[in-house]
């Protein structure tokens, strides 16, 4: 090899090495997370345990963000609320402390009052509708809702449709809810609606509902099946009634703060990472849905078809008695969805 070509190779090598190490000194010098060898390392905190589908999902997340980069930025993820509550992990993002976190669009309400659209009783007509609702125009122009309170949307994952479960009393029509005491999210909507089916809405933190349900402070509660029976809600409720009186998405968001100090390739890894977990998430939850009723009925609980049609009636008027005009506006959207 002559001098010219050995200095042309050296230059290579030379310019290699220079640009490998300003992408280290880059990953350094982000804030979103601790480094290790060079890493950036994006922390994410939720309240799910790890056998939840959500859960799953940000872990196959997690594995196609380390193979987009190379392995150069990676998640650490902490279930089960060790690092607080939903609400905290929110206020968490918001300060920039945390880069990320699962929540349920129901809790988004407190931070952007539009979000309480998703939590209005059926307004989806099924699965279908809901997913194109989701996908489209309006599902991605309420991800950018939170920019202004520096939380930024970056996909949605299924959250399927909430049911009543109870203790004692089995609920077949809305009337069976009278006076009795039902586990809501910290959601003004939830508690409205439960209100208009003549129970009384009692809000309790996820990770402290199956002691409460144990100890008779609430009569019972409302969620998905594999929510139910992930967390064990079967051994102490024994009566579930597939009313599905909304579907509320969980939404994964990242702090603005964190998105913002993001070089723009990183940006374009972790909307792609997040995008395929929420189709991946999707697969899974309807697997685990099946499941997850399976295994109710096998441990003793008993499952209720009901007319949805008289439980829809009897929270109709919430839909009519809307106030906030954007609110009025997005349900106008979504039911000319096809």
């Amino acid at each position: 090899m002559n001098k010219a070509s050995s200095m042309f190779v050296g230059g290579i090598l030379v310019g290699a090495m220079l640009a490998s190490a300003g992408f280290s000194l880059y990953l350094r010098g982000q804030k979103a997370g601790a480094g290790r060898q060079g890493q950036l390392v994006l922390k994410l905190g939720h309240g799910l345990d790890t056998g939840h589908p959500v859960h799953k999902a940000m872990e196959f997340m997690k594995q196609r963000l380390e193979a987009l980069s190379g392995g150069n930025v990676t998640i650490d993820i902490y279930p089960s609320s060790v690092l607080g509550s939903e609400k905290q992990c929110i206020e968490q993002l918001q300060s920039g402390a945390l880069a990320m976190t699962k929540t349920s669009a129901a809790a988004m309400e407190s931070f952007i009052p539009a979000m309480s659209v998703y939590g209005l009783p059926y307004i989806f007509r099924d699965g279908t509708h809901y997913w194109s609702v989701l996908n489209g125009e309006i599902g991605r122009g309420m991800l950018r809702q939170g920019e202004s309170k520096f939380l930024r949307g970056l996909c949605y994952y299924d959250g399927g449709s909430r049911n009543f479960y109870t203790k004692e009393k089995p609920i077949r029509t809305p009337d069976d809810l009278k006076g009795l005491k039902i586990r809501v999210m910290e959601s003004k909507t939830a508690m409205d609606m439960v209100e208009a089916m003549g129970g009384a809405p009692t809000p309790i933190a996820w990770g402290e509902l199956y002691s409460a349900l144990a100890q008779g402070t609430v009569d019972g509660a409302e969620n998905n099946p594999p929510s139910f029976t992930s967390n064990k809600h079967y051994e102490v409720c024994k009566h579930f009634t597939l009313d599905g009186h909304t579907r509320i998405p969980d939404m994964l968001l990242i702090s603005s703060k964190v998105w913002k100090k993001l070089d723009p390739q990183v940006q374009a890894w972790v909307q792609q990472a997040a995008d395929e977990s929420s189709v991946f998430q999707r697969e899974l939850w309807a697997k685990e849905t099946v499941l997850a009723l399976a295994k109710a009925k096998e441990e003793g609980v008993e499952v209720y078809e009901v007319d949805t049609a008289a439980f829809a009636a009897k929270v109709a008027p919430m839909l009519a008695e809307v106030e906030d005009p954007e609110v009025r506006e997005l349900l106008k959207q979504i039911s000319e969805v096809k």
